[in-house]
């Protein structure tokens, strides 16, 4: 079964698409066809890392299934939502004099999994939703409509990669812990109320090789019985309200 579509408005063509990324139009993803070249194409890619906006190289058939119009080899999704640079985010969330509590998703790919994960983030105080590039799924109207307007709400931020994430939050003081089924940390002895990011990986794979290079530590959330499998946005959810009792009984 063929998956659906993103309900997302296209930008059609080299021309309409280098002058939205030229006046800094919001754009979710940019599709090019594989062996397309030319000057507007170099710009096109060179534009789009720029603005650590994802680029997929792809056959033509893909490209006519999104339009049926003259598509010149490129089409692009724009976004229903507006980024932000992670240090601009960290910095807005410390001059408001609170503590950075940060979520980062490696590799959830599922639209709904990410609005889930966006709706508990802004219940439990969570100000900032970190997403690479290439390893998240695109928000859509779908995710906004399960993350109940909470993607309209948090501070939305896409990185290159995880790794350049993780640097950036060293930088600034904020810890990095990632959750994993074996982690050493029972999340309730995590100390969350310091400043904190949250890194979720993949439903299949867990988080990526970078992240477990480059954490500070491994949250595990202890279960009963030998059952040990939890949906992300759940698992998600259970972290974040650990990170808000924390702050809550201590502050």
């Amino acid at each position: 079964m063929n998956k659906k579509r993103p309900s997302l408005p296209l930008i059609i063509g080299r021309k309409p698409l280098l002058e939205a990324l030229l006046t800094g139009a919001a754009i979710e993803k940019v599709f090019v066809q594989k062996n397309t070249t030319g000057d507007e194409i170099n710009q096109i890619k060179r534009l789009s890392k720029e603005r650590d906006i994802p680029m997929s190289m792809v056959p033509v058939e893909k490209l006519n299934s999104l339009t049926k119009a003259q598509h010149q080899g490129v089409v692009a999704w724009t976004s229903v939502i507006q980024y932000i640079e992670l240090q601009e985010a960290i910095s807005f969330v410390i001059e408001k004099g609170n503590t950075p509590l940060f979520m980062m998703l490696d590799g959830v790919t599922d639209v709904r999994n990410v609005g889930a994960i966006a709706r508990s983030a802004l219940c439990c105080g969570a100000q900032v939703l970190i997403l690479p590039t290439s390893s998240t799924a695109s928000i859509t109207e779908e995710a906004i409509k399960t993350s109940a307007g909470a993607l309209r709400q948090i501070l939305l931020c896409r990185v290159p990669s995880t790794s350049q994430a993780i640097d950036t939050l060293r930088l600034n003081g904020i810890q990095v812990f990632a959750t994993q089924m074996q982690g050493s940390i029972p999340v309730f002895e995590a100390p969350l109320t310091l400043p904190t990011c949250i890194v979720m990986g993949a439903e299949d794979k867990g988080i990526g090789n970078e992240v477990k290079k480059m954490a500070d530590g491994f949250i595990r959330i202890p279960m009963a019985g030998s059952f040990d499998s939890l949906n992300v946005s759940v698992a998600a959810g259970m972290v974040l309200y650990e990170a808000l009792r924390q702050r809550s009984f201590n502050s």
